[in-house]
């Protein structure tokens, strides 16, 4: 079930929204959605890249190369 939540933007904001909504075929209120969606996305995969690089940094995981990863593999 969708939930609404209704904030207050900046006029300036709001005709950003409404023009990049209008070249996407959308209305202000899905274009600011999936703008929301992709910013939240966009934190998921870097949070998701500081725990690896963290994970790589501690010793936990490490790289391989592209050889070693395969190596074994196209048998």
């Amino acid at each position: 079930m969708n939930k609404r939540v209704t904030i207050q933007i900046p006029d300036d904001l709001y005709r950003v929204i409404s023009r990049y909504g209008d070249l996407n075929g959308l209305d202000p209120d899905n274009y600011a959605t999936m703008a929301l969606q992709r910013h939240l996305e966009d934190l998921q995969d870097i949070a998701a890249a500081e725990a690896a690089m963290k994970a790589i940094q501690s010793g936990e995981d490490r790289v391989v190369s592209s050889k070693e990863f395969w190596h074994g593999l196209d048998d």
